[in-house]
């Protein structure tokens, strides 16, 4: 029983990382990524709708990449294959 616990209690830490690691590296790839847009911007106005349209398409990458991450954490935190494992024996 306690080995149930301790595999549940270490799949919510690994959940809230995968959670909080996506959350950070989708902030910081936003933030460079509309930096970028405003400095390109800046340097040459007449391809801003250029630039906007291909910024809009590396954010949504940018958030997909998030996605996937709390796809499998929530795949980790409902169907977890750790505990089947152990409850199998």
């Amino acid at each position: 029983m306690e080995n149930i616990a301790h595999i549940q209690g270490m799949t919510v830490l690994a959940v809230g990382i995968i959670f909080g690691m996506g959350a950070l590296g989708t902030a910081i790839g936003f933030g460079i990524l509309g930096g970028r847009f405003l400095e390109g911007a800046a340097r040459q106005p007449e391809l801003t709708p250029a630039l906007q349209v291909k910024m809009f398409i590396v954010a949504g990458l940018l958030d997909a990449v998030a996605m996937i991450g709390i796809g499998f954490a929530l795949f980790f935190t409902f169907a977890n294959p750790f505990l089947s494992a152990i409850q199998a024996h």
